[in-house]
């Protein structure tokens, strides 16, 4: 299982919310460029990006930022929040993002999705961001009536190889994720699944392991320092 630290990027810093919410933000980093290259010395196989403010407007204004970590680190980065065309998808990737994450126009508009997928095939995933099984979209502020594992179905149809399952109310709360969702989401499907939300201690990361998950982004425990990211990686029992 592959784990991705998290880069959340606000107005060009690396911050982290808590539920989604623009309100509750802590800034960690003014660089970060600079957080990849930890990241990246810390021995992470991939890194998980998201244009917080491309999330909410649609909008990536922070798109010299993320290509500026593209070019600054050797391992691959994927990226998500905001990407809803063609001609953002074909920036991100002509910069050097191996993936790229639609999120909020994979359930507005198909017709991207199916142009995507059959543009740039693996390179795209979908995000599928669930509040209490249903998915939400513009940055987590609407909650739809789309059941989050009937969209997993459709996304398989269309070809989307990748998605990364994110519980809302579990997100940046440090207690865990959504096991129970993630599972019925992994068992619908044969995509790639990526679990996002709450990861807290190194039980969660094994359990997310034995669950056969493709990987798993984990945020804020990093930051706080909950969660050691060498001990993960060496094996060592260190928690926090």
């Amino acid at each position: 299982m592959i784990l991705f630290p998290a880069i959340d990027i606000r107005n060009g810093k690396c911050v982290r919310l808590t539920q989604g919410d623009y309100n509750q933000e802590k800034i960690y980093n003014d660089s970060p460029a600079k957080v990849a290259l930890e990241w990246q010395a810390k021995k992470a196989e991939f890194l998980h990006v998201v244009d917080l403010d491309g999330a909410r407007t649609g909008d990536s204004t922070n798109l010299n930022t993320i290509t500026e970590i593209a070019a600054e680190t050797s391992i691959p980065v994927q990226v998500g929040g905001g990407i809803r065309s063609l001609k953002r998808i074909e920036e991100y990737i002509n910069a050097g993002i191996d993936r790229v994450i639609l999120g909020t126009a994979a359930i507005t508009d198909k017709v991207l999705l199916q142009q995507a997928v059959q543009g740039y095939g693996e390179k795209v995933a979908v995000s599928i961001d669930a509040r209490n099984g249903y998915v939400a979209t513009d940055g987590w502020t609407e909650t739809t009536n789309v059941k989050a594992v009937d969209l997993v179905k459709d996304l398989e149809q269309i070809g989307v190889r990748t998605i990364v399952y994110t519980d809302i109310l579990k997100d940046g709360m440090l207690k865990g994720p959504n096991f129970d969702e993630l599972q019925a989401i992994n068992t619908a499907t044969s995509m790639n699944t990526i679990a996002s939300g709450g990861i807290t201690t190194k039980t969660d990361v094994e359990q997310l392991k034995a669950m056969d998950l493709y990987g798993a982004i984990i945020g804020k425990a990093l930051y706080d320092g909950t969660l050691e990211f060498s001990s993960l990686m060496d094996g060592d029992s260190n928690v926090g």
